[in-house]
């Protein structure tokens, strides 16, 4: 737990500082560690900016196992300002369409009924009310009703939306209409059938790497789950970071709700293991292309649970099993029965006994395809860290290509682009108002040597390569080169468009 904790603790105070002021950090975990993780985000956020802690409902399957077996994990979310500013920009959960009906034949369309009644004791709310049956009526006891008496007559006469159950002697309703319905407050229980479990995130893992071998990935959290973190607590253009990114479930949950409501999020991924691109990366790119896969679909022709009375009856059950299977098509699990073949439903007939319950399925082989979410991403790797002491020392010098890229990102602030077709030896890439060059090697007798230095001859061929190449694309571009010395003169520079970047004296000194 402490080294869980030494790990934890300087991740999150780095997540913290990276936050907007809108910025929320959600963070999954199970039993094992969310009491010392509450303790943790408590002293860096502030336990009065714990938004609270989710139930999520893993698995639906029991774990026979385990002394109880484990349901849910926990999600706990914190803000980066108070939880009273970050509830004023919030979303709510959209309403459920579930419970509509018309049964009164309603002009409007469809509605259904909320109670009039609310939670307090208003004085202005307490009055009597009539059923169309004659009964008096108070708020029910700890309650009043759900607005003050003139606005109810309003709902009753004019609006006619109050609706009585019970034939008229029930407690007032109001019609609520589509139109009308308000999203809703997450709750604090988040269900397998709202956001997913793991069984259903694993599968669908396996769905988009179906041709792949199994990653080994534990139980990766659902698509469902991080989109509703994402729903939740994200504007339409907000930036998504996940410093543990795993099989990338969070790009894939960020990219799901764009297409949802035509947002432009973007995401940002961390991941070190050596999955990183195979696994992580590519499943984003699967999502953003589509992709085919296989898999098995199953339908239950049989179940029933086996108690000691029917285990007596054994014959009986492979009987019925035998004629489910030659109604399928099948007689001992394999061949036609009839003299005419049918046509199979499936491709085999699967019978089991797992936990006490007899099954049988039917089971198909299919092959179907995915339709993209569509988006774009940039994949990038870590190189060896450049150790500027030791950079100036010559005790270490980087490849060509690492300090190419840091130099190229410190001058231009972009990324290093594949070379073009063609490129002369030291060309790093273009930036948007210059082409950037590197005369190096990591050998401090090249680098001491007259041969690394710019000179005029190379600083021509520089000029004329570029040239043809800003041609093409007709546009002209300066020169930035970086080398251990130069061999002209600031007018001569001047007359070719470069700007000179001595690389540091100390490396190439003598001890």
């Amino acid at each position: 737990h402490d080294k869980w904790l030494c790990m934890m603790w300087p991740r999150l105070v780095l997540l913290r500082e990276l936050l907007s002021e809108r910025g929320s950090l959600w963070m999954t975990l199970d039993d094992n560690e969310v009491h010392r993780a509450r303790m943790v985000l408590d002293e860096v956020f502030g336990d009065a900016n714990c938004i609270g802690q989710i139930a999520w409902q893993k698995r639906t399957s029991r774990e026979n196992r385990a002394p109880l077996s484990p349901s849910i994990d926990h999600v706990l979310a914190y803000s980066r300002n108070t939880v009273d500013d970050w509830k004023c920009f919030r979303n709510l959960l959209p309403p459920s369409d579930d419970g509509y009906a018309n049964p009164d034949n309603d002009f409007r369309g469809e509605w259904k009924s909320i109670p009039f009644s609310a939670q307090g004791t208003r004085k202005n709310q307490q009055y009597t009310i009539t059923t169309p049956t004659g009964r008096p009526l108070a708020p029910p006891k700890g309650r009043c009703w759900a607005a003050t008496e003139p606005e109810f007559i309003r709902l009753r006469d004019i609006e006619k939306r109050v609706y009585w159950p019970k034939d008229g002697d029930g407690l007032p309703r109001i019609k609520q209409f589509p139109i009308d319905a308000k999203g809703l407050v997450p709750d604090t229980l988040w269900l397998s059938s709202e956001v997913g479990d793991t069984e259903s995130s694993k599968k669908r893992l396996l769905e988009i790497f179906s041709a792949e071998p199994d990653f080994g990935l534990h139980a990766p959290k659902p698509v469902g789950l991080v989109e509703r973190m994402v729903y939740v607590s994200t504007g339409s253009d907000s930036m998504v970071l996940d410093s543990f990114a795993g099989s990338g479930t969070t790009a894939h949950a960020v990219l799901n709700a764009n297409a949802k409501d035509g947002g432009n999020r973007k995401f940002i991924l961390v991941e070190g293991e050596n999955y990183a691109d195979r696994l992580t990366a590519e499943r984003v790119r699967r999502a953003i292309k589509g992709y085919a896969w296989e898999g098995t679909q199953r339908e239950t022709l049989l179940e029933e649970k086996i108690t000691l009375t029917q285990f007596k009856k054994a014959d009986e059950w492979l009987a019925k099993v035998e004629a489910i299977k030659a109604r399928e098509g099948f007689a001992d699990g394999d061949l036609a029965d009839q003299g005419t073949k049918k046509k199979k439903r499936f491709d085999k007939i699967e019978v089991k006994i797992d936990d006490g319950v007899l099954r049988v399925e039917g089971v198909k082989r299919i092959s179907e395809r995915a339709e993209g979410l569509g988006g774009e991403f940039t994949y990038c790797t870590l190189g060896e860290p450049i150790e500027l002491d030791k950079l100036l020392s010559g005790e270490h010098l980087p490849a060509w290509e690492a300090l190419g890229a840091w130099l190229f990102h410190t001058a231009t602030g972009g990324t290093l682009a594949p070379l073009p077709k063609g490129a002369p030896a030291w060309y790093l890439g273009e930036a948007a108002d210059r082409h950037v060059w590197l005369v190096y090697r990591n050998e401090l007798a090249f680098l001491k040597a007259p041969e690394a230095a710019l000179t005029l001859s190379r600083a021509k061929e520089f000029a004329a390569w570029s040239r043809a190449y800003d041609d093409v694309r007709g546009q002209r571009k300066g020169h930035l080169v970086f080398a251990p010395a130069k061999y002209m003169s600031n007018a001569q520079l001047r007359e070719h468009g470069i700007d000179f970047a001595p690389l540091p004296f100390a490396l190439y000194r003598e001890a």
